[in-house]
This record gives structure tokens, C-alpha cells and sequence, in this order.
């Protein structure tokens, strides 16, 4: 295990090269990228600038074409297809943009899930995951199912399934794009307040100015390489 402000996350020399008939390409170009424990980090750029790509290489959903991915300074490319899934289901936690809440199951059975999975027992589930209902303002709607929720509060739901676990590291892939301006500032706010209490560790993919004005640390992505990276001051 790393230490409290330790590399949580490590890019070395990664390419990533799609195929697209006869055309090559690249994605990612000889990327380098540390992540550290409790950063609150927005990728950006313009589209095909490679930060989702980059996402889903820290989050073990592709392989990169050349280079190494660590988690936590476990190399990625020494795991088995099942150490992989146990990976991600233990130490990733994971938010999209189209929520991906199971419509047949209640707020609080789609944020327990994770930890079902894990085989966490039924009551330590319910006082971990009742707790976080209640901290992202979900209480008194663990009940409803997913048509039931606004778009703000289902993504509330996920941010819960993806941190109840205490992963390791937190990917949001363009989390604020199917809701509001207001509800966008809220699930932000909520996320940032859950980096700077609990010390999770967040990883944006992101469009949206708000998320990149809140990130502590601005990393820009063209062309599949970093043109810039900075530190900012959250407020």
C-alpha cells in the first residue's frame, strides 16, 4: 500500500493506437501521468484529445498499445482477466455520464451493489451506504427506483455506488453532462466535499468549465500528450 500522499495512479510511456479500417489512430502519445492520493484532478481538452482514452486506461477497461499503467504500484499488464475484474470492482470506483443505475432496483440497492458484490455483510452495507445517502442528500429516498429520481439525484446514487467501497480512486467521465446548470454545480460541490473530508481520490473527464474551475489540479490534454498541467486554487 502507498503511502497517505503517495503515486496513486501511474501513466509511463503509454500509446494507444485504434484501428479504423486502414487509418491508425492515436489516441494516446507517450504519455506520462502521476496521480497522487487525495489529488481532485480534471482532464480536459477538445474531443479526440485523448481524455477518455486516458480514463479508461487507469480504470482497466482497454489496454494501452505500448507502455504501463499502475494502481496503486500494481502494473496493470500482470493481471489476469479476473484480477482485472476484482480491480475494478475493489479499487475503482466509477461514475458516468448516463448514470448506468439497474432501473429494477431501489437508490439504495443500486448504491449497496458494489458492496454486495464484495461480500460485505448486510448491516455494515446498510450503515455505510444509509450514511452516504444522507451526507450527498439523499435520505428519505433510498426506496425509489431510478424513474423515480430526477437526473441529479440518480447521479447522486452513483457517486455513492462508486465511493461506498472506498476505492482506491474515483473516474468520473463527464459527470455533469446529462443534468442542469444548478444540479451540475450541486453534484460538483458534493464530489468536492467528498475529496476534502474523506481524502477519495477524484479523476475527471470533462467539458464542463465548473468541474475544471473546482479541480485542484488542470490537466490539458491535444493530441493525445499533455500541454499543460497546473495546480489551482479550489474554492
Amino acid at each position: 500500500m502507498n503511502a497517505p500522499n503517495g503515486p496513486v495512479v501511474e501513466l509511463k510511456e503509454i500509446t494507444k493506437i485504434y484501428s479504423q479500417g486502414e487509418i491508425d489512430v492515436h489516441a494516446l502519445n507517450g504519455l506520462d501521468l502521476t496521480i497522487r492520493r487525495g489529488e481532485f484532478v480534471a482532464l480536459c481538452g477538445p474531443s479526440g484529445s485523448g481524455k477518455t482514452t486516458a480514463l479508461n486506461l487507469i480504470g482497466a477497461l482497454d489496454k494501452p498499445t505500448s507502455g504501463e499503467v499502475w494502481l496503486e504500484g500494481e502494473r496493470l499488464s500482470t493481471l489476469s482477466r479476473q484480477q482485472l475484474s476484482h480491480l475494478r470492482r475493489d479499487r475503482i470506483g466509477f461514475v458516468f455520464q448516463a448514470f448506468n443505475l439497474i432501473p429494477v432496483l431501489t437508490a439504495y440497492e443500486n448504491a449497496e451493489s458494489v458492496l454486495a458484490l464484495q461480500g460485505c455483510p448486510a448491516t455494515e452495507r446498510r450503515d455505510r451506504v444509509m450514511s452516504l445517502l444522507t451526507e450527498v442528500g439523499l435520505k428519505g429516498m433510498e426506496d425509489r427506483r431510478p424513474h423515480e429520481l430526477s437526473g441529479g439525484q440518480q447521479q447522486r446514487v452513483a457517486i455513492v455506488r462508486a465511493i461506498a467501497s472506498e476505492p482506491a480512486v474515483v473516474l468520473a467521465d463527464e459527470p455533469t453532462a446529462n443534468v442542469d446548470s444548478e444540479t451540475a454545480d450541486k453534484l460538483i460541490e458534493i464530489m468536492a466535499q467528498l475529496n476534502q473530508d474523506r481524502g477519495i481520490t477524484f479523476i475527471f473527464s470533462t467539458h464542463d468549465t465548473r468541474v475544471m474551475e473546482r479541480a485542484r489540479r488542470l490537466i490539458r490534454l491535444v493530441d493525445g500528450r499533455i500541454s499543460s498541467d497546473s495546480s489551482t486554487a479550489a474554492t
